[in-house]
Formats: C-alpha cells, structure tokens, sequence
C-alpha cells in the first residue's frame, strides 16, 4: 500500500507561512534540498490543496525563468514530469497533468493508497493534512523546522483539540540550521 507522507516546512511558532501569506523565509540549504530529493525519490504522486495547488501551478511551470537556485532548477522539471492530485471543493479544473477530486475524498484518496506506485507526498497546507489525518491516511509527517519567528499566519496543525499521538522516527539538523523531525503514527 502506497503511504501519504505529509512534508512541510513551519516556523518555531508553528506557523507554515507568515501572516500575509508569505513564504520567504524557509531556505532550501543543499542539504535540506537533498533530503527533499529524498522524499520526490519516493514519489509517485504529488498532493495538494487548493491554496499550495496555486502556489505550485504558479512557480513551478516556469521556475527557471524566476530562479536560478540549484534546487528550483532540479525540482522545476519533476513537478512538471510528475503526476498531482488536487483535493478542492471550489475549483473547477486543474491543469499541469494534474487529476482534481472534489466529491467523495476519504473513497478516492483510500482508493490511491491501494495503487501500484509510490508514495504520495502532500507538501504545505494544514487544512487537508488535517482533514486526512483525520480520517486516518496519513501515514508520516516530515516537519522542517525554520530559525524564524512569524507571529501569526496558518497553522501547522490547525485543530490543535484532535489529540494525534505520533513516534519520533528520525532528527536531523539541516544545513547548520533547519531542524527535520520524521513521525508516524504512535498506534501504527
């Protein structure tokens, strides 16, 4: 069975981006770049929200040509290569060789588990991540951890009340600064 891995990267208040939105502050170092490397490697399929599916569909069609960061430039042409899934009751179509599912989630996301490939990575937002841990489809968290204080913006577990009790299964410190810590589920 294919495994949903949740990947994101948070502040040391907790917050996936800051209070407008902004996302500038996480720094893909050459060793986090490699561990991100890591997780496309076990990848068959990448999964989005809406919100980070317009993020994404934004940047990456024509990364090169905003950035010349060494990890843009390697990433750019699997997300384009690379299959995705977007979970959004408002859109109508995605585009990028993207499927849109927008009834009946827990069936269709159940239904890609039990496909032949590799995991599914969901990458950034909070709602989805824990609408599915929720319903029991996640089955690891990838936090990195970023030296900087937001303030306020969303959440990286936006319903704090649902207690989730996860196992720690790896620490690593990332470019003399980012701090990755890997979990699963404690009962799995």
């Amino acid at each position: 069975m294919r495994k949903i891995i949740y990947y994101v990267h948070t502040s040391v208040d907790g917050y996936i981006d800051g209070p407008n939105g902004e996302f500038d502050w996480a720094d893909m170092g050459p060793e986090l770049s490699a561990y991100s490397e890591e997780l496309v490697d076990r990848t068959g399929t990448f999964l989005y929200g809406r919100a980070v599916w317009e993020v994404m569909s934004s940047y990456w069609p024509q990364a090169e040509s905003i950035s010349q960061h060494p990890h843009d430039l390697k990433f750019a042409p699997i997300w384009r290569a690379a299959p995705k899934i977007v979970v959004s009751s408002t859109l109508e179509q995605v585009e990028w060789d993207a499927q849109l599912i927008n009834t009946d989630v827990a069936g269709e996301i159940a239904a890609l588990k039990e496909r032949q490939g590799g995991d599914l990575l969901l990458t950034g937002g909070s709602t989805l991540m824990s609408s599915l841990t929720r319903l029991g489809l996640v089955d690891e968290w990838h936090i990195v951890v970023h030296p900087v204080v937001l303030g306020g913006g969303r959440q990286l577990f936006p319903h704090p009340q649902d207690r989730l009790a996860l196992r720690l299964t790896d620490t690593r410190r990332l470019d003399s600064q980012a701090v990755l810590t890997s979990y699963v589920r404690a009962d799995g």
